[in-house]
């Protein structure tokens, strides 16, 4: 799914009744769905059932069954609250009748009103920087052919900021900087690049986790799972413009890893934030 467009028609979902919505599946080589996703087509199917002048400001979501990509996938919309500033959804997401994740999603009219942010991180820009497809390229013989192909098949770009080499076995403290944006232009209102950028937001977090107990920048013997991710949008942006994902994982405890993401323009703008628990635990050989 190297196409931005592919994922645009992966986002656009299928009306089976009221409020009810069907996915497609994108076929991931490591055979399950990925989080992002889901997180994303449920934002999809709750967007339809909101006006029009209304944009998503946060979502919770929960990650209960790992998802079967050969299933298609329906979404449950329940209409929560229609207020006069805040739209409030919840959507279940169900393969075989069984819940495979909930959201609950909250949509705000725009309004004026106090504004502050933190200073973006003093990195080097995307400019000059290797693409983490460029890297497994020089290194394609040591990297497993389902990473590979996960990297290659993005329909996003992602530059590192911190120098990666395959060679290092060193372990890393928790937290990382990547550059990122769609390959190609991207068309439609604020919800298209609102949608993108939950479905690119699930990249990076759970192994920013890893970093301080794993050797070298592919995680091996460890197993790994989304438990929940939250996010919340605070500016306009667009998603074919390059952000700034500065990663940090504060905590790892009784197999839980905990990271937390602020996303960046290139002009130091703080758009997005994202918080994300996961399971990390060795593998069962």
């Amino acid at each position: 799914m190297q196409n931005i467009n592919e994922l645009i028609d992966l986002l656009h979902l299928e009306k089976a009744e009221t409020n009810v919505y069907i996915g497609q599946n994108y076929q991931a080589p490591w055979n399950r769905v990925f989080g992002g996703q889901v997180l994303s087509q449920a934002l999809s199917a709750a967007y339809k059932t909101v006006p029009s002048d209304r944009f998503v400001h946060s979502m919770h979501a929960y990650f209960l069954l790992a998802g079967d990509i050969s299933i298609p996938i329906r979404f449950e919309v329940d209409d929560v609250r229609d207020g006069g500033s805040f739209t409030t959804r919840r959507v279940v997401a169900k393969q075989n009748e069984a819940v495979i994740f909930i959201t609950s999603i909250s949509f705000q009219l725009k309004q004026e009103g106090f504004d502050h942010q933190i200073d973006m991180p003093n990195v080097v820009g995307p400019e000059g920087l290797k693409s983490d497809e460029d890297i497994v390229n020089k290194y394609k013989l040591f990297v497993p052919q389902n990473i590979l192909q996960g990297i290659k098949s993005r329909p996003f770009e992602f530059r590192p900021v911190e120098k990666v080499s395959l060679m290092d076995r060193g372990t890393k403290p928790p937290f990382r900087h990547y550059w990122f944006k769609a390959k190609e232009k991207v068309e439609g209102d604020l919800s298209v690049h609102q949608k993108l950028l939950t479905y690119v937001s699930d990249y990076n977090l759970l192994t920013t986790a890893t970093l301080p107990h794993v050797k070298g920048p592919i995680p091996k013997g460890i197993f790994m799972a989304s438990l929940d991710h939250a996010m919340w949008f605070h500016r306009d942006f667009r998603i074919d413009e390059w952000l700034l994902y500065a990663l940090d994982s504060p905590s790892a405890s009784n197999t839980r890893g905990f990271t937390r993401g602020n996303i960046f323009t290139q002009h130091g703008k703080l758009v997005a934030s994202v918080v994300q628990e996961g399971l990390i635990r060795k593998s069962k050989k």
